[in-house]
């Protein structure tokens, strides 16, 4: 018996040795193989979110729980469905998701669901009841905006609205949000819809064609989900001066921040539109750090912990005099102070998100979200 014993023992440290097996404390194989499905991508905040997630599966806390792979599907539900058929196929233990539609994947999340897989989406809320979501609620997101922007226009004038991804239900829902508050005010006519796929370039290359028949002085006030700080540079182009420019309801670029502060304020980096101009807006996030929390989550679960199937993230939300300049971007700093934007000389991308901070995610700073590296 004591030989028998003695012979397991050693094969089992040589197979630990050569890599072939690693078993924790409650005997089970590591790490978890976790995906990352995306849809659409390519946007800035995508780009930022899928840096954390890599950041946070390459922290000193994950690093050995984890191994992620990333597929993107593109803005096509039935191709994302077919891999998050193929993952739960090859042994996915947790999907973490952006999903392209709410309810469109809600097949490929049972047949994931039923051969154990977690399955977590994020920002883009899907329906299906076995999985897990982590968003903002996006119709308060477009109600609040909204709200804003009607007291800012004296509530009449002419609209601008840009929405994001059509089909993606955050953007549906921020739609509603705002049409809740607009359609109470019969003297507010919107005077366009554009779909830029929440992107500053596209909504460059469609505000563009809008403004071919329209002018600045047909528009008295604009509702974008993302891009404010492509109008405001915009309008700098077409000569409208800072005190002229119209009211702006969007989301958190740093360009968008950097362009709230007052005109006098004087900060590094600045070039062009990237400047302070006492922008008249509002700023409200959909932080992109609810991708690294929700492969946080996933690996709680999986680890036996227990979290709510539905978690919402509150709505940063920042008029001019909230906006506050961080030094360095650490968690720490972000942490302490409540800064929330900074210096072009540090994010020359004037599109990169500035609502990183999350207080349960102290691996992830402004590294993290620029270059996919964790704080620790």
């Amino acid at each position: 018996m004591r030989t028998l014993l003695k012979t397991c023992a050693v094969l089992m440290m040589t197979l630990v040795t050569f890599g072939m097996v690693t078993i924790d404390a409650f005997g089970r194989d590591k790490p978890y193989k976790i995906y990352l499905s995306l849809s659409f991508s390519g946007n800035d905040w995508q780009t930022e979110a899928e840096n954390m997630i890599r950041a946070l599966a390459a922290s000193e806390t994950m690093r050995d729980k984890v191994k992620l792979e990333v597929q993107i599907a593109g803005p096509d539900a039935q191709k994302q469905s077919q891999q998050i058929n193929a993952m739960a196929q090859a042994g996915a233990d947790a999907i973490v998701m952006y999903g392209v539609s709410e309810t469109l994947l809600n097949g490929a999340i049972k047949n994931a669901c039923d051969r154990g897989v977690v399955v977590i989406a994020y920002d883009s809320f899907v329906s299906a009841p076995c999985a897990y979501n982590i968003t903002t609620d996006a119709q308060e997101f477009g109600r609040i905006s909204a709200e804003w922007l009607v007291k800012e226009m004296n509530g009449k004038g002419n609209l601008l609205m840009v929405n994001g991804v059509p089909g993606a239900s955050s953007d549906q829902a921020r739609i509603k949000g705002a049409m809740s508050v607009f359609s109470k005010y019969p003297d507010i006519k919107i005077v366009g819809t554009i779909a830029n796929m929440w992107s500053e370039s596209v909504l460059r290359s469609e505000l563009s064609k809008f403004l071919a028949v329209r002018s600045w002085d047909d528009i008295d006030g604009m509702w974008i989900q993302v891009g404010c700080y492509t109008a405001a540079a915009m309008q700098d182009e077409a000569g409208v001066p800072d005190d002229k420019k119209k009211p702006c309801a969007g989301e958190a670029p740093n360009g968008h921040r950097i362009q709230m502060l007052p005109a006098d304020q004087k900060i590094a980096g600045t070039q062009g539109a990237y400047r302070p101009m006492g922008y008249p807006s509002i700023s409200l996030a959909s932080p992109p750090f609810e991708g690294p929390l929700a492969l946080k989550y996933a690996v709680d679960i999986l680890e036996g912990k227990k979290h709510e199937k539905l978690t919402t993230v509150p709505i940063p939300t920042f008029t001019s005099e909230h906006i506050k300049l961080c030094k360095t971007g650490s968690w720490q700093e972000m942490h302490d102070t409540g800064c929330n934007a900074f210096d072009p000389s540090v994010i020359k991308n004037p599109g990169w998100f500035s609502d990183i901070y999350s207080p349960e995610l102290p691996e992830i700073g402004l590294e993290a979200a620029l270059n996919g590296k964790p704080e620790k």
